[in-house]
């Protein structure tokens, strides 16, 4: 799988699409105008639109999930 522009490796990538999948599937709304019904179609689709935005908190001796900020 290549590296998605704006992410240091694939496995954060899926870690902020499933977290934004799981907020659309419990109501958030779509950051993108789409036809996919998909929580996860529509979360990689706002992912590559660039409308969802990540932080990392440092400090953390475990790291946890990736804290998502969607853009509005």
């Amino acid at each position: 799988m290549k590296l998605i522009d704006g992410f240091d490796s694939n496995y954060r990538y899926v870690l902020v699409a499933a977290r934004r999948a799981r907020q659309l599937a419990g109501g958030a709304p779509p950051l993108v105008d789409t036809n996919a019904r998909k929580a996860c179609r529509i979360a990689r689709e706002e992912i590559a639109a660039g409308k969802v935005q990540y932080s990392i908190k440092n400090g953390a001796k475990q790291e946890s999930p990736p804290e998502l900020k969607p853009e509005s």
